[in-house]
């Protein structure tokens, strides 16, 4: 009596699973066919896709390579080549970006490096292609050449 029992309910458990998948069939599709409709893609705005650096019209950014992000990053993802420049107002040395170097390869996308940053010199993108045929080109310099740092409101105002 009992094993007759189990036939009839697992016969009961195969149709409810039967019906569900009849349901999922006759539903509208869902699916992101991405790389026919790359164009109709867009990522969510809290997204971490690639860091960027970004500068203004002038080619000048925020970053005063202090490498409080280049500390705080987990894996050495991030790599700061500073140099030192003469600073014209108060005839001192100070440490100027050179390089800002940042391989995506081995980042983990922890946000570590903005978060950090005091200057809020880096942001991310919602960029999330990475996939290249040589690791060599994950290595991306984040500063553009003849960069320089932009200066703040309250020396404008003071040089003004």
């Amino acid at each position: 009596m009992n094993n007759i029992k189990e036939f009839f309910l697992g016969i009961w458990h195969l149709m409810q699973g039967m019906y569900i998948s009849l349901l999922n069939f006759l539903r509208k599709k869902v699916t992101e066919e991405y790389p026919e409709n790359r164009g109709k893609v867009f990522p969510y705005d809290c997204m971490r896709g690639c860091l960027v650096m970004p500068h203004n019209a002038d080619n000048q950014h925020k970053c005063t390579a202090c490498g409080i992000c280049e500390m705080n990053c987990p894996n050495g993802t991030i790599q700061i080549i500073s140099k030192k420049e003469l600073d014209e107002a108060t005839s001192k040395e100070k440490r100027a970006l050179d390089r800002y170097l940042y391989d995506v390869g081995s980042c983990t996308f922890c946000s570590l490096c903005t978060v950090s940053c005091p200057q809020n010199a880096i942001e991310w993108s919602n960029d999330f292609e990475h996939a290249l045929y040589t690791r060599s080109k994950l290595v991306q310099q984040l500063n553009k050449e003849g960069s320089s740092l932009a200066k703040k409101e309250k020396e404008v105002a003071r040089i003004s």
